[in-house]
């Protein structure tokens, strides 16, 4: 099982919303601030808190505590220059990890060159996607085949080194099938055996039920 991490959300558009709902959902705390009062009064009851303020304001990060949060996601809409803004002001205040959406190409390269730490594009990256990638850093890809099932591309955990699938047996454990291994190298394994080992460097790939998934901590 995952720790609950904290999260702010700057925007609650469409795309802030969607990953707002989801860490929420996953049972991670969730902040959300946008300047307007009714996207505000939407999403209030499907977050930890909910605030209206502008977050452009120097004043108004350092009161929201930025330095507290493991991740800030900045969803801002069409705004460049306030999405902007407030990616120089919650680096300057100490965020620890910033994620930011970005318009255009050009957009994303003036975040890169502030400091945000990973640029996310609306077309690229759904709102659940980022939202089950963020709490699980040795998730590669997420593919989302239904509402109730996902194909994971994560790196091998420690605890599965050295021991071959037949030992793990997943699919009787929890449900969850592998379907190919990628070595360090970058060879695939298409459809491994039970012999098949897991290594130091390994990317497994698996099919299973998201709460099956969620229950490895692969979601």
């Amino acid at each position: 099982m995952l720790m609950a991490k904290q999260f702010l959300i700057i925007g609650a558009g469409r795309f802030g919303s969607s990953v707002a709902r989801t860490l929420f959902e996953l049972g991670h705390d969730v902040m959300i601030v946008d300047k307007h009062e009714a996207l505000i009064q939407q999403i209030s009851n499907s977050v930890t808190h909910a605030a209206q303020a502008d977050v452009t304001s120097e004043v108004v990060l350092k009161a929201l505590g930025v330095k507290d949060f493991d991740v800030v996601v900045v969803a801002i809409g069409h705004e460049v220059q306030s999405s902007i803004m407030a990616c120089i002001l919650l680096i300057e205040n100490g965020a620890r990890y910033v994620v930011a959406k970005a318009q255009t190409e050009l957009h994303g390269k003036v975040l890169k060159k502030i400091g945000v730490n990973r640029v996310v594009f609306p077309e690229r990256d759904m709102g659940q996607k980022l939202a089950h990638s963020l709490i699980a850093h040795n998730i590669i890809d997420l593919i989302e085949l239904s509402p109730n099932y996902s194909v994971v591309e994560v790196a091998a955990p420690e605890d599965m080194l050295g021991k071959n699938l037949q030992e793990l047996n997943l699919r009787a454990r929890f449900g969850v099938n592998v379907i190919a291994l990628r070595d360090k190298a970058g060879n695939t394994n298409i459809a491994p055996g039970a012999e098949d080992r897991i290594t130091a460097g390994d990317v497994i790939v698996a099919i299973g039920e998201n709460k099956a998934l969620h229950k490895m901590g692969w979601i």
